[in-house]
């Protein structure tokens, strides 16, 4: 049998004395493995996010970009200098910048340079680059390359303190964290990578509409997305090609998030009878070779049966042109269409407007976008010009200490070579008189009263410390050649620059000025003609939506904020008391928090804890197994730091007349607000409700008049009260009481009461109770109410709002708190999750319907330790648009 190896006292990976995992050298330490993958994969996360993937919004570079181009730039490797081989600049970025593999730095040094991804190239290549078709690049070694003219452009500027710099990987140089840029990369040239957690999508753009609404930008600062639109009227891909409809580009424009249908480009020519198509463009990031092997493929297993051939005569002149040949007979718009639907021929580029902005990911819209380049070149010459100023201002006062010693040239010489040491040549300087007079002679009236003015009025004039250090630097020779004109000269022209300068910051409209005219001056230069043909006609003149096939989805978000939608369909009824499927896969500390059901079509209100709305289509939401744990739902809302979901309401309609949606705190106020005031979302979100201290929203539903609405609370009471009680209000009003709470209960709950269903109320431990809701007439006192229950069945009269209620259901040790309420009828099925993430779908009509004052059966068998934590309704018709819209989403504890 084998035995352990000894331990090594003088093993780095040990502790000293044997024992593994000890802490004896103070080089290992004991921790839970749970609490290291956390931390270390958050610091994973983030390196990706910050320094890997994702572009900056100022230049549009990722930093594997940036550090290639300032590499080059070191080389000088500038447009008019001779190509180097790329092994050199790999080596350089990589020794220098860029301590990671040199394929990576060479993959990336390439794409720069294909014109097929690159809509205006950042590196000017030599040699074999690959190709559109999907042939690789040579290697490293044979090719050559230098920057491009645009991407001169983006560094023009750096050395001038235009940027902040910060220490390279070993510390031993330094490097940009943004390049000055006066080129809008990041809308010109579109980016795309995957991070963790999130990913970014940006189109290519053209160059001469870009610039155009930048200026517009400038010149009108409130101008509206639409307004932009006229401008940029989409994206321009490199590879050209059509897009189809311009709803998706409206709504990436708006939301930063949307998809483009991409087509390419074709012509139908009629040859011998027969007709061909000719494919000249391709969608963008697809490879030619592979277009060809898809329709081969689709021609071969018959789902396209009338081509005959496909030839590719493509070449250097036409990088696409594929002929494909057609049966006699065919009709060529139908064969046309078809490899639109089933060949890369048509494909859906994803717009996700995503970029690092002060070093956080967010995603933005595109006048955001706009704006944060124009922040970014305020930015960058108004340090350039300070840069400028100071260096001017340095060599004036340089200037005027040469003409100061011009002077006294003879006795600034006999000085210098009767010193004997540096020091005591300084000090024979500063002690040098130029008498007023002669100061006024050479620097000319304006020169002296701008001297005057900094130095003071004298008779007679020294030198500073400075200019005699400026003076010991230069050769005898170099003295006595000084030429007072020239001079002179000089420091007039030093004044005037110092005077454009100061005008210049001494206003921000002259520096977004600057701004225009270095736009206007890269559109003249390498402003070119759209490429990409954007159509009115949508996809099939029809919506994205009616592609959406709609069904019943089960909405979940877990405690830390992962949402997905899984269809109803997977959840089957069991009977009561059953202990359900799995459902998420979560862990302890993640439990579900919210569950719902809701249309594929259906509006989405995300209420938050901060009292604010949000917005979002339910199929815009991630579809996923019921085991997976879904994804995170900052992905989809800008929420805050500290923002959470506290509620979700399906809406299909919101101009609904007379509907309101009604809100309820766990401290048990209400606030009524027109359904209407939620039609029009912001992508930071709309105030709600206005929460006081401590308190939390719990639960929203829509609400019409007449309607009675059911608050329910944790220790088992509960309040029935007409909507109108409860006046309408404005979005930021905190609202009035809805029910009176003892000092430790909170309200977990509210439904819309209807006579005809009965009222489930659940608990923790898995019990839960139907009881009839009743009649709508008012019971005055308790006896009435007693009677009411033993004989007409009615088990809720209806009180006064800001009441302290009736009992609901008896909450002991034996059922625990009350979670949630739900209203259902005989026909309907509820889901139930776990906060473990275990699923159950039962009918209604299994759970008893006994009186409120009771503990209820068991509805669902719990794990040990496991709790109940929501239970919704499913619709009675899936994608009933009534049901959706009333649909009760559920509560936790």
């Amino acid at each position: 049998m084998a035995t352990d190896a000894p331990q090594d006292p003088n093993d780095p990976g040990g502790n000293g004395n044997g024992n593994d995992g000890g802490t004896g050298d103070g080089n290992t330490f004991d921790q839970p493995i749970e609490n290291e993958l956390k931390e270390s994969y958050l610091t994973y996360a983030m390196s990706v996010i910050v320094s890997r993937a994702l572009p900056d919004v100022r230049d549009g570079l990722k930093p594997s970009q940036r550090r290639i181009l300032v590499a080059m730039n070191d080389l000088n490797l500038g447009p008019g200098s001779s190509r180097t081989k790329c092994s050199k600049i790999t080596g350089e970025c990589m020794g220098n910048y860029h301590p990671h593999g040199d394929q990576a730095i060479y993959d990336a040094l390439v794409r720069m340079a294909q014109e097929w991804n690159m809509r205006h190239l950042l590196v000017d290549k030599q040699g074999n680059f690959g190709s559109i078709a999907g042939l690789p690049p040579a290697a490293m070694r044979y090719t050559e390359a230098r920057l491009s003219s645009v991407s001169a452009q983006m560094l023009d500027d750096l050395k001038q303190d235009t940027v902040d710099f910060v220490p390279t990987y070993d510390e031993r140089n330094s490097e940009p964290t943004v390049l000055p840029s006066r080129f809008p990369n990041l809308l010109v040239n579109g980016t795309s990578g995957i991070a963790v957690g999130m990913a970014t999508s940006i189109p290519p753009h053209n160059l001469r509409e870009v610039c155009d609404a930048l200026v517009r930008v400038i010149d009108e600062p409130e101008i509206t997305i639409n307004e932009i639109m006229t401008i940029i009227q989409g994206p321009d891909f490199p590879t050209g090609g059509i897009i189809c409809g311009r709803s998706g580009i409206r709504q990436g424009y708006h939301t930063g998030r949307s998809t483009v249908v991409v087509r390419a480009r074709a012509e139908i020519e009629e040859v011998k009878k027969r007709h061909r198509i000719i494919v000249k463009e391709i969608p963008y990031m697809k490879k030619r070779d592979d277009v060809v092997e898809k329709i081969a493929t689709l021609v071969n297993g018959d789902k396209i049966k009338d081509i005959t051939g496909i030839q590719d005569e493509s070449d250097l002149k036409e990088p696409v042109r594929l002929v494909i040949t057609l049966k006699a007979g065919a009709d060529p718009d139908v064969v046309l269409n078809q490899l639109y639907q089933f060949s890369p021929l048509q494909d859906t580029f994803s717009v996700n407007l995503l970029a690092l902005v002060d070093g956080k990911p967010r995603t933005l819209n595109i006048k955001e976008m706009l704006e944060e380049f124009i922040r970014h070149r305020v930015t960058v010459i108004r340090r350039r010009t300070q840069f400028l100023l100071a260096r001017a201002r340095k060599r004036k006062h340089t200037v005027e200490g040469l003409l100061l010693a011009l002077a006294n040239i003879d006795q600034i010489i006999k000085i210098i070579r009767a010193s004997k040491t540096q020091q005591e040549a300084k000090v024979g300087l500063m002690g040098v008189e130029c008498p007023a007079a002669m100061m006024k002679r050479a620097l000319g009236d304006e020169g002296f009263q701008v001297f005057q003015s900094e130095r003071g009025e004298s008779d007679a004039y020294t030198l500073t410390a400075v200019q005699a250090d400026a003076i010991l630097r230069m050769t005898l020779g170099q003295l006595v050649n000084l030429e007072q004109e020239r001079l002179g000269d000089e420091h007039k022209k030093l004044l005037a620059e110092i005077a454009e300068y100061l005008r210049i910051l001494s206003d921000e409209k002259n520096i977004l000025a600057i701004v225009k005219d270095d736009l206007q001056e890269i559109r003249r230069k390498y402003g070119d003609e759209r490429r990409t043909e954007i159509t009115g006609e949508e996809l099939g003149n029809i919506d994205l939506e009616d592609l959406i096939t709609e069904e019943t989805m089960v909405v979940s978000i877990s405690h830390r904020g992962y949402i997905k939608r899984t269809p109803a369909s997977t959840y089957r009824a069991q009977r009561r008391g059953g202990k359900g499927i799995k459902g998420a896969t979560t862990e302890n500390e993640d439990p579900v928090e919210h569950l719902f059901v809701a249309s594929t079509h259906a509006y989405l209100l995300f209420f938050t804890n901060l009292g604010k709305v949000y917005w979002q289509k339910v199929y815009g939401l991630p579809q996923l197994s019921r085991e997976s744990r879904g994804r995170a739902i900052v992905n989809l809302l800008n929420l805050d730091e500290g923002e959470k979901i506290a509620d979700c309401r399906a809406v299909r309609d919101f101009n609904l007349p007379g509907h309101f949606l009604m809100m309820a705190t766990k401290k048990g106020l209400v606030k009524k607000t027109p359904l209407e005031a939620y039609s029009r979302p912001k992508k930071g979100g709309i105030i709600a409700v206005k929460l006081k201290e401590d308190d939390e929203l719990v639960d929203v539903v829509v609400t019409k008049p007449g309607d009675e609405v059911v608050l329910a609370t944790s220790q088992g009471m509960a309040i029935r009260f007409n909507e109108d009680d409860a006046r309408s209000m404005g979005r930021n009003t905190s609202g009035v009481k809805g029910i009176n709470l003892s000092s430790d209960d909170e309200l977990v709950g509210m439904v819309v009461a209807d006579p005809e269903a009965t009222l489930l109320t659940a608990s923790a431990l898995g019990y839960g109770k139907r009881t009839k809701f009743g009649a709508n007439a008012a019971v005055t006192d308790d006896a009435a109410d007693a009677e009411d229950e033993t004989a007409s069945g009615a088990r809720y009269r209806t009180q006064r709002r800001g009441g302290k209620g009736i009992r609901d259901m008896k909450t002991t040790n034996r059922n625990g708190r009350v979670i949630g309420i739900v209203r259902v009828d005989d026909e309907q099925e509820l889901l139930m999750m776990t906060a473990r993430g275990k699923i159950q779908r039962i009918r209604a009509a299994d759970i008893s319907v006994i009186g409120r004052n009771t503990q209820g059966v068991r509805i669902m068998s719990l794990d040990e330790g496991d709790t109940l934590a929501a239970v919704v309704r499913v619709p009675k018709e899936e994608g009933d648009p009534e049901a959706e819209a009333t649909a009760n989403p559920g509560t936790t504890t």
